[in-house]
């Protein structure tokens, strides 16, 4: 069938969906395949982005290969904590943390605060303060880098709304200077998600090293350098590139980077590490045959995976149960009651009938994390195989 099912596609013929199947072995494989890229890098720190999926199972698989978690809510925090990571491996990232998220991750002792503007810095001063308890900050710097992405997805950018502009980062980082429960230490960057194309990290290494001359310049000494995460994998082939390529990705950063002596390197990977290892399964409710359309209205709709409607994303779609190899154009479209609840169009899959079972696959990164119960829908199942 497909590569995520190893299992006998009878037994999913009475599943309830939609749900989400994850691939636990494929989960491990390409944890290892990270493993093995930056082994004997003593110096590198792999960081699992939760937000990309927060099922309890996944956590607690990334947790017990010994990666850190980067989390961007207090929520997130807890749910790495209980999954097994250590505080000391959690870094909190995020444009508008609350008070108690901030609060939250001072009592835990997490690694370290991304921090994403001055206003932000003095907050978090105003609570350690309160709490007489120390602060590890790092500064999230917006590089103005652009990346070959989605523009909803391309956060280095001068207009996003994401960390500190270049001229502003040796007078916050001098700011901390006169916070004694305030300690600096390091630089976070992130330019965006579903990136492909090497070059854009390559121009992230090169703004990178800038910024080090100048903060050497300055007599700055940077403990740390985050360059965030943003891998992206193969939505067409999902078959023939289950695991990213893990080398271009850290090769591209040990020859690009100018690291000081006894410089920690931090990667943040989410999509790269589970969005292949998940699928969603969706039952057709009806085939409808309209007059310019053909209609396959399935049970699941953009509560159980928004990626489509959101981002006009592409996700492969495999009938699972289809009995002829004959072949029909359709419109695969969810129940919601709105017009934008659309996973494909003119999309050719074998004659499809009411009952079939169809996939979406490379869905294990921001699709169930994803979910709503709009339209008073239930959350989707999941299953682990």
């Amino acid at each position: 069938m497909t590569r995520l099912m190893n299992i006998n596609i009878t037994q999913l013929k009475d599943i309830q969906t939609p749900c989400y199947l994850y691939d636990m072995k494929l989960l491990a494989d390409t944890l290892a395949a990270i493993q093995g890229e930056t082994a004997g890098h003593d110096n590198y720190h792999v960081h699992y982005a939760v937000k990309a999926n927060a099922n309890p199972a996944i956590l607690q698989a990334i947790a017990a290969a010994g990666f850190g978690a980067d989390c961007v809510s207090g929520g997130e925090i807890e749910a790495a904590l209980r999954a097994g990571f250590k505080a000391e491996d959690i870094a909190f990232a995020g444009v508008g943390k609350a008070d108690w998220e901030i609060q939250l991750a001072l009592e835990q002792g997490i690694g370290m605060f991304n921090v994403e503007s001055t206003e932000e810095l003095e907050v978090i001063n105003e609570l350690a303060t309160a709490m007489n308890k120390t602060a590890r900050v790092s500064f999230r710097i917006n590089p103005n880098v652009g990346a070959h992405t989605h523009a909803h997805i391309t956060t280095g950018k001068a207009e996003n709304k994401f960390g500190i502009d270049m001229e502003d980062m040796v007078m916050v980082i001098r700011k901390t200077e006169t916070m004694p429960l305030i300690t600096f230490t390091g630089l976070h960057f992130h330019i965006g998600s579903q990136l492909l194309v090497m070059d854009d990290f390559v121009a992230l290494c090169s703004r990178v090293n800038e910024l080090q001359d100048i903060l050497d310049s300055e007599g700055i000494r940077v403990p740390n350098i985050n360059v965030g995460g943003g891998l992206g994998i193969d939505y067409d082939e999902p078959d023939a590139h289950p695991i990213p390529n893990f080398r271009a990705y850290f090769d591209t950063f040990k020859q690009g980077l100018r690291l000081r002596e006894g410089q920690q390197l931090h990667f943040e990977l989410g999509r790269a590490m589970v969005g292949q290892m998940g699928s969603l399964l969706t039952r057709v409710l009806y085939v409808k045959h309209g007059k310019q359309k053909q209609f396959v209205i399935v049970d699941a709709g953009f509560t159980d995976l928004i990626r489509p409607a959101l981002y006009g994303a592409h996700h492969k779609i495999e009938n699972c149960t289809a009995t002829t190899k004959d072949t029909v154009v359709y419109d695969v479209v969810g129940p919601i009651c709105e017009s934008s609840d659309v996973f494909a169009k003119d999309l050719e899959l074998p004659e499809t009938h009411r009952g079939d079972l169809l996939v979406l696959r490379s869905a294990g990164a921001y699709g169930e994390t994803m979910a709503s119960c709009y339209n008073c829908r239930s959350l989707p199942n999941v299953k682990t195989i």
